[in-house]
């Protein structure tokens, strides 16, 4: 994989380092993605240090504004509340998390939970999906209080929700939709050639999520 270089005079939105990745393999797509507490962004190897710059700093802007947009709208308390009705209904209540908040830098998951200390952290992106994916996820975590891996005891508690199979088919689906926008690369492309041609496609090239 290419090297990657750090990208001088600008930050993400929260002060995070800027790199960039020079790929011969792309040609027209930039992409920026979120790895390891810093920003990716990857252009094609033929690209100017003028249009670099550019790039990197449109790159930056796109994915703040789309941060700022995924900020959650409910409160985390409206989000434990609906955890503890979900542990009501399919755990006779035995299912206590120490906390359910909502995470904004979960991008290549749906949800986590850390039954060391019984933390829940439920994706941001989920706000804008049908309520029942939303359960669905929120009683795949509250399972893993119980069983920390995802073998046949662990599908026996998240299978006690009915809507399971249906959630996870459509979060399937937004994971593929996501791939689609994929370029050589791996990752999901902004969508606009650097010559300022529209191709389409998502915002930032992040991964798509998955639940653990």
């Amino acid at each position: 994989m290419p090297a990657l270089v750090p990208h001088d005079g600008i930050t993400g939105p929260s002060g995070e380092p800027v790199y960039v990745r020079r790929s011969a393999r792309r040609r027209r797509t930039v992409s920026i993605t979120r790895r390891d507490g810093a920003l990716e962004v990857a252009i094609p190897a033929t690209m100017s240090r003028r249009d670099e710059a550019r790039w990197v700093r449109t790159m930056v802007e796109r994915i703040t504004a789309q941060e700022a947009r995924r900020r959650p709208r409910r409160s985390d308390d409206e989000l434990a509340r609906r955890a503890e009705r979900l542990s009501a209904l399919h755990f006779d209540g035995r299912a206590r998390p120490s906390s359910v908040t909502w995470s904004t830098r979960q991008n290549a998951r749906w949800g986590s939970c850390t039954p060391a200390d019984g933390t829940i952290r439920i994706s941001a992106r989920l706000q804008e999906m049908p309520s029942d994916v939303l359960d669905y996820v929120l009683v795949h975590e509250l399972a893993h209080l119980f069983e920390g891996g995802h073998g046949p005891e662990f599908w026996a508690l998240v299978n006690r929700y009915p809507g399971t199979e249906r959630a996870r088919g459509f979060l399937d689906g937004v994971s593929w939709a996501q791939h689609q926008g994929g370029d050589a690369d791996g990752g999901a492309v902004d969508g606009t050639d650097p010559d300022g041609t529209d191709l389409g496609g998502s915002d930032t090239g992040e991964t798509a999520p998955d639940v653990d």
